[in-house]
């Protein structure tokens, strides 16, 4: 059985969560509570780029915000 974050053959959502933090997600997998989807369903390849490209600060919010 292959790993489904490694799988190249699947498509893939970018999700994020209150924190503005990003994650690769399996398209047939359920979307887990507190997280979003937004981008996709698209290549594995594509998925990543979206996530290299708008996740540019890896801090969470609340940090960058000053709220801690």
């Amino acid at each position: 059985m292959s790993d489904p974050f490694e799988d190249d053959s699947r498509d893939y959502f970018a999700l994020r969560n209150d924190e503005e933090q990003y994650s690769l997600w399996p398209q047939e997998m359920a979307v887990p509570d507190g997280w979003q989807v937004v981008y996709g369903p698209e290549s594995r390849d594509h998925a990543i780029d979206y996530i290299e490209r708008a996740w540019t600060d890896m801090r969470p919010k609340s940090l960058r915000d000053g709220a801690l």
